[in-house]
């Protein structure tokens, strides 16, 4: 059943990738890549508090919790794509850009792991 639900989940969380991207990009614009920026931030923010929460409660079951973190988280998050646009920034010439992307993307998001753990034992 944990296939089931990885794979279910992970569709929703790719949809949700590609409209929230979509969304931080018409709002924001393309100078850094901030739709890939936000997902990592909101699926930091959100696995922090989801893998903390699991540990603390039983309110979800655990196949469905591995729904969730495993297929939804992983179908949001866009690590491969930060690591290819920082890339393409990097051959563009636009150091300042690779660098603002990384710094952010991997602070931020650790930040962010952080606050959804803290969240999590808030409750």
């Amino acid at each position: 059943m944990n296939l089931v639900y990885i794979g279910v989940f992970g569709a929703f969380g790719c949809l949700s990738r590609f409209w929230v991207s979509g969304w931080v990009y018409a709002l924001i614009g393309r100078g850094l890549p901030y739709g890939t920026l936000a997902v990592n931030v909101i699926g930091s923010l959100l696995l922090g508090l989801l893998m903390e929460g699991g540990l603390r409660s039983a309110v979800l079951p655990a196949d469905i919790r591995m729904g969730i973190t495993t297929g939804f988280m992983g179908g949001f998050t866009t690590f491969s794509t930060f690591s290819y646009e920082t890339v393409r920034l990097l051959e563009d010439g636009s150091m300042i850009a690779a660098g603002a992307n990384i710094l952010l993307n991997v602070t931020v998001s650790v930040v962010f792991a952080g606050l959804g753990i803290f969240l999590a034992r808030q409750l």
